[in-house]
């Protein structure tokens, strides 16, 4: 059976004009254009600011090509400024493209952040009228399907009044509701989902396999956290510097992209200026420094330990400091921790400690460590000294005693258990 297309891209670009484009005045305008001419300053330009002439431009997206089908779940992932949300933009036409043709085969009904199609003043019922109305559904169409629109929002108690006075997370909810059950064939979301809680994002991820296996809808998803990706998408494109480096398999995108956002050369590391921003500003004890031992990179084998030595700074005397390293993911989910307590530092000294860390049963695959510096008081209170993430990053590869296996890490886990044991027939 022949597969309907639903969107074709064909050598799209986009160019933006980097700098500012006139000075909120004619009077600025010609004052900037005249001192121009005659090699001046800008008498407009702020202190410090750069000024571009006007040739100087920019590709948010330079030459992207491909194809969507009828009831695809296409995930859209890279790091910032890759192109993913300028992408997004151009097939809502939010935009136009500088250079190729977008082929739409469908009403697209697109959530690019909170908020986007809603009108402040109007209330949230008004609202899904509106929307509607922008995707040509008459009022009986609506009327149909708004009882649903209002559940699945979980607003009703909220549903007659401005949305100007939503919070972020029922802005998140009503417009994904609205974008969900109005009648569109492709359904554009940018990662907005981010804002509402978890359990409305498990709603959000249901809803959109839903609607895409049993409607036949068509869905494009941008988001940096990779499990909504694994969980709804059937189908990748890895996006890089506004073109296409990959286009395929979920897993092999999700790999792709972590490794290219991964420096896995540094085992000595400065942690001075890496202090996580939660953090009390009153600093009582600092990780200044961190150097992984007997490695000219941070590889290990299965079960190798990893040594590191940690440089800490006390700003007092502390008799009970403990810390905590947790491995995670390279797309954040945690593995496990290990904790180290009760050693002390003296006021003023900038001195180092040796760690040793048994990453056992960790299959292959690249890493991040947190740590975390942390005293208990009396009462038993956690208080955080210092956080950084990452403090490094390291990389298990396989040896010979595992060689024999291919871990499924997708559906098996990062943590290989010891053997089973038979024990009998």
């Amino acid at each position: 059976m022949e597969r309907k297309l639903a969107i074709k891209i064909e050598n799209v670009k986009k160019q933006y004009r980097l700098g500012a484009i006139g000075g909120g005045t004619l009077q600025g305008d010609l004052q900037s254009w005249w001192a121009r001419v005659r090699g001046k300053e800008d008498p407009n330009s702020k202190i410090g600011q750069k000024t571009y002439s006007g040739n100087e431009r920019f590709y948010a997206l330079n030459g992207i090509s491909f194809d969507v089908y009828k009831g695809e779940r296409l995930g859209i992932i890279g790091g910032n400024g890759a192109g993913k949300s300028t992408t997004l933009k151009l097939l809502s036409r939010v935009t136009a493209p500088t250079e190729g043709t977008i082929y739409i085969n469908g009403r697209i009904s697109s959530m690019l952040e909170v908020g986007t199609g809603f009108h402040p003043e109007l209330t949230g019922r008004e609202n899904i009228y509106l929307n509607g109305a922008i995707l040509g559904m008459s009022k009986a169409e609506v009327d149909s399907k708004i009882e649903d629109i209002i559940d699945f929002s979980e607003c009703r108690q909220f549903i007659d009044t401005p949305v100007k006075r939503y919070s972020s997370g029922m802005y998140v909810k009503l417009a994904f509701a609205v974008a969900a059950h109005l009648d569109s064939e492709i359904l554009v979301m940018d990662e907005v989902l981010a804002v509402g809680d978890m359990k409305f994002q498990q709603k959000c991820l249901g809803k959109m396999s839903d609607v895409a296996e049993n409607e036949g809808r068509t869905v494009l998803y941008v988001s940096h956290n990779m499990n909504t990706i694994r969980q709804l998408c059937d189908r990748c494109i890895v996006l890089d510097h506004g073109r296409v480096i990959f286009d395929g398999d979920v897993e092999e995108a999700i790999s792709i992209y972590m490794n290219a956002v991964i420096d896995l050369k540094q085992v000595d590391i400065n942690l001075t200026d890496k202090r996580m921003k939660h953090l009390s500003p009153i600093i009582l004890a600092k990780m200044t420094h961190l150097t992984l031992l007997n490695k000219k990179n941070p590889i290990y084998e299965m079960n190798e330990n990893i040594l590191f030595k940690l440089r800490i700074k006390s700003e007092e005397n502390l008799s009970n400091i403990s810390v905590r390293i947790e491995i995670r993911t390279f797309d954040e989910v945690s593995v496990g921790a290990a904790i180290i307590q009760n050693f002390s530092c003296i006021n003023k000294e900038e001195k180092d400690f040796v760690f040793k860390f048994n990453p056992y049963g960790l299959i292959p695959g690249k890493y991040s460590a947190l740590l975390v510096l942390y005293e208990v008081n009396d009462m038993g209170v956690y208080n955080d000294l210092d956080a950084i993430f990452p403090a490094f990053q390291f990389e298990i590869i396989e040896n010979q005693r595992f060689s024999e296996i291919h871990w499924n890490m997708s559906h098996w886990g990062k943590i290989r258990f010891e053997n089973l044991m038979l024990m009998g027939e």
